[in-house]
């Protein structure tokens, strides 16, 4: 008698779901760079760089720590890959939008 395994998706979606929240949250760090002087202190890692240094690298760690914390919550779970796609592809499109200076120009 042959069982059937089912794969459990949750590290996929972990995976997916971190990409996105990795995206959002270089766009609010581009935009809150842009308006408020001090979070440019802040990101300012490297003179010769800007605060583009650590606007990429604050965005890689909360990208590496909600992956983490998703797979950790998911791995032994069943998720609707169709909805985790969804929400990131909107992480996503917010992250972008956030780079781009007509849209941080009006903050």
């Amino acid at each position: 008698m042959e069982t059937k395994q089912t794969l459990n998706n949750g590290p996929a979606a972990a995976a997916i779901l971190a990409a996105g929240i990795g995206s959002f949250a270089f766009g609010l760090a581009v935009c809150l760079s842009q308006a408020v002087k001090a979070v440019a202190n802040f990101f300012t890692f490297s003179v010769a760089v800007g605060p583009l240094a650590g606007k990429t690298t604050s965005s890689i760690v909360v990208w590496l720590v909600s992956w983490i914390i998703l797979s950790l919550m998911l791995k032994n779970r069943q998720v609707s890959l169709a909805k985790v796609f969804a929400a990131a592809l909107v992480l996503i499109a917010l992250g972008l939008l956030g780079t781009f200076p007509p849209f941080y120009d009006m903050l």
